[in-house]
């Protein structure tokens, strides 16, 4: 049975499809790329498109590092850049979706997911990415590790970029960001849109297709 991060994880790749060009996040989006079939290529912003399996032993360097400095082995036909080149892809509004860890996200599709009171890691290219890629999707856990809400009406926390999520993918749920409001999609087994609700502070819209999560 997979831990909450790699069964968000493993939902969150399944908005992927053959061919796409996708960006992951530090944490759990990093997690994303061993759930999906082969032909989706992978793109890390130190310039290159082709991420391929973990490196292990002989494998490792430091040449080939993801968003999370976990080394890899590029795949055959991989292509390597440098970051100019890197970001001038991301910004172009060629890169298909983008996996983004979040910690506020608002009823707009506002995203705050770079700092938090008395610390700030730097937004990096998360800014450059929300507003590039064709789909944004947060992959998080439903509340912060105090018990605070971390799908909020409005974010508190600094920024990253302004209605920009589509799809929230947690260990409980799956949320889609539409103009109408926060729609309920998916439900993890067991779970009520109740206690979901009382879980995020926007009132959430019912989907008519409300599903059960895959185990």
């Amino acid at each position: 049975m997979l831990d909450n991060r790699h069964f968000i994880a493993r939902r969150a790749s399944r908005y992927f499809k053959v061919g796409d060009v996708v960006n992951l996040g530090i944490g759990i989006p990093s997690l994303c790329s061993q759930y999906t079939e082969k032909g989706i290529m992978f793109q890390t912003e130190n310039g290159l498109i082709g991420v391929g399996d973990a490196a292990t032993d002989v494998m490792v360097t430091d040449r080939a590092c993801n968003a999370s400095s976990q080394p890899f082995v590029p795949m055959p036909g991989a292509s390597v850049f440098d970051t100019a080149y890197s970001f001038a892809i991301i910004r172009s509004g060629r890169m298909a979706a983008t996996v983004l860890g979040g910690l506020q996200v608002s009823a707009k599709g506002d995203l705050a997911n770079w700092a938090t009171p008395g610390r700030r890691f730097g937004m990096g290219g998360a800014m450059d990415l929300c507003n590039g890629a064709k789909k944004v999707i947060v992959a998080m856990e439903l509340l912060a590790k105090d018990g605070s809400k971390k799908i909020v009406n409005e974010c508190s926390l600094p920024l990253t970029a302004l209605g920009c999520v589509n799809h929230i993918v947690t260990e409980q749920c799956v949320i889609d960001v539409t103009p109408e409001g926060l729609v309920l999609m998916e439900l993890r087994r067991g779970k009520t849109p109740e206690e979901i609700q009382a879980q995020v502070e926007p009132k959430l819209l019912i989907s008519a297709t409300l599903a059960e999560m895959e185990e």
